[in-house]
């Protein structure tokens, strides 16, 4: 569908010929806006973070993406920073207690990392527990860290398009170590656009497609159903906190049925939840009228789930 070699060509054209389309609409807590951008926004503080980052790093220098599940936007941008940088993002899940932050040292090691990229209140969080252990985490203490909600947008106009192409090396995408010690896959531009045509041509999406994710983004399928998929498309995407969804089911069906979602899915477990929680009531509340397409993948699809999720 789009004619482009990189991922960055393709938020350069959508901020050029679609300047103030909403591009991502976030539910912090599952219900309420937290926050949007424009791909006009979401181009100029791309810009800035890889200005940022380049006065630390260098292109082909690895960044650990640690983003808390309720900054999807500030995630977004960081990722995406990181392409216009040409530096290789690695993205985890936020760990915040000082035990499971020492997990981050076999990654920081693996990917050799640079730099790590969060949020200022996760950045404030992570270094109070560096200063109560100071002998733990050590290689994580000692990254330079950058809080990329707090980058000067000012910095957006020093800043030159990278010397990529498709073949370039755009992230690592971690395996989950459930059946053995995690492995950096390697995803090039090229990698990603393809995966995105494919996924639009086999969802049948098309210009009235409004897609809704809360699948954390630093999970493949959240990360490419909701993230590169709505910018490859140009198509509107409504992302929550995969949080909200564990607490209270029944708003992955509310956002749908506000938002006109036509394209959702998720792991099989998602499907169950929904069957165990939601009852007669609540569903007589909602208007799924839209609805197109539902996926499930991530784990074992489960016919007997689908198929009492469809009654």
């Amino acid at each position: 569908m789009v004619n482009n070699s990189t991922i960055v060509n393709v938020l350069l054209k959508r901020s050029v010929n679609q300047p103030n389309q909403t591009a991502y609409t976030f539910l912090a807590d599952g219900e309420n806006e937290s926050g949007s951008c424009t791909y006009q926004e979401l181009d100029l503080q791309a810009r800035a973070i890889a200005v940022q980052l380049l006065t630390k790093v260098k292109p082909g220098d690895r960044a650990l993406l640690v983003y808390p599940y309720t900054a999807g936007l500030e995630f977004i941008a960081g990722f995406l920073g990181c392409l216009y940088a040409g530096v290789i993002a690695v993205t985890d899940y936020p760990r915040q207690h000082i035990k499971s932050l020492n997990q981050y040292q076999d990654r920081i090691i693996d990917c050799q990392a640079a730099i790590a990229l969060t949020t200022q209140e996760f950045a404030d969080r992570v270094k109070g527990q560096f200063i109560a252990n100071p002998s733990m985490a050590l290689k994580l203490k000692a990254l330079p860290w950058i809080a990329s909600d707090k980058v000067d947008l000012d910095l957006a106009a020093k800043w030159q398009q990278p010397n990529i192409t498709g073949d370039t090396l755009a992230y690592l995408q971690y395996t989950s170590g459930s059946t053995g010690q995690p492995k950096g896959v390697m995803i090039t531009h090229s990698n990603v656009l393809h995966n995105s045509e494919v996924i639009y041509q086999s969802f049948g999406h098309h210009d009235q497609t409004r897609i809704l994710i809360w699948l954390p983004m630093f999970h493949d399928m959240g990360l490419i159903g909701g993230v590169m998929q709505p910018l490859y498309t140009g198509l509107p995407a409504v992302l929550m906190s995969p949080i909200a969804l564990a607490q209270k089911p029944l708003l992955w069906l509310k956002a749908m049925s506000r938002y006109q979602i036509t394209t959702r899915g998720g792991p099989n477990f998602a499907y169950d939840l929904l069957c165990q929680k939601i009852t007669d009531e609540q569903r007589a509340s909602l208007d799924l009228s839209h609805w197109e397409v539902a996926f499930s993948g991530a784990e074992p699809v489960r016919a007997e789930t689908l198929a009492k999720f469809v009654e």
